[in-house]
């Protein structure tokens, strides 16, 4: 039986999600922005928390723990490379290490360029993804830390899994991202379907997240810095994907 998803607004434009496996009924969450509407969603479905998997460091993805943990004593799983400034943990994973929520098992990847530690949780039966501020629906997290040839290699590994895989990033950022990706590759048809979508959905107050693979794949221009198209419409087509991909990147800091 594949893991059950909730995805929790928190914050002003976070989500957190808890994935629950209904054989074992256990339940874990993906990051932890905000202790209230996490509490809530658990005790609207008479959900038990077992653990907590930390994508990384930052305080908007860590800083409701406590007060969920003062009230589920659940385990807490990150990044050995980032232990150091990640809440205590009592499990330090690296990449291909593995997790588990119930029978499933999931794969920790390593996606550094947002930041040096952050991690990715794979669970390929249920066709999860949780990317948190790698991968993000048509967009990637800024580089605060990492570099362009980081966040490209993180970014193609997360691409080269399966098309249908369901991508739970961890911001409601899609409806600027879509206006800037229109500006960098407007001869996109799937863009711009995707646009209107995602202006529809907003309007309607609707969440744009998860989103899949493939979408991503063939609208999100972070993910096609190899696309002859893209490449010509950046103007850039003799260049190197990893160079494409840093000038998509200044491009939406700057817009």
């Amino acid at each position: 039986m594949p893991l059950q998803i909730v995805t929790v607004p928190c914050l002003s434009d976070n989500y957190a999600y808890l994935v629950h496996d209904p054989a074992s009924d256990e339940t874990a969450l993906v990051d932890a922005p905000e202790s209230g509407p996490i509490l809530q969603a658990l005790a609207k479905r008479g959900w038990r928390l077992d653990q907590v998997l930390l994508t990384h460091h930052h305080h908007d993805h860590v800083e409701g723990l406590p007060a969920i943990l003062a009230a589920h004593p659940a385990r807490v799983t990150g990044a050995a490379a980032d232990a150091h400034r990640l809440p205590p943990l009592d499990q330090e994973v690296a990449e291909d290490d593995h997790v588990s929520i119930g029978a499933e098992r999931g794969r920790v990847i390593a996606v550094p360029g947002h930041t040096v530690g952050h991690i990715a949780f794979h669970f390929p039966d249920s066709g999860l993804a949780f990317t948190a501020d790698s991968l993000m629906a048509l967009g990637c997290g800024r580089l605060f830390e990492g570099t362009p040839e980081q966040m490209w290699d993180s970014l193609s590994k997360l691409a080269a899994l399966p098309a249908d895989t369901l991508v739970c990033s961890g911001h409601e950022y899609t409806l600027n991202n879509a206006r800037w990706a229109m500006s960098v590759d407007p001869g996109n048809a799937a863009l711009s379907e995707r646009a209107e979508r995602v202006r529809d959905a907003r309007a309607e107050g609707r969440a744009t997240v998860p989103s899949t693979l493939s979408e991503e794949l063939a609208t999100n221009p972070f993910l096609r810095a190899a696309d002859a198209d893209l490449k010509a419409a950046m103007d850039m087509k003799e260049a190197a994907p990893v160079e494409v991909f840093a000038a998509l990147r200044r491009s939406k800091d700057a817009f």
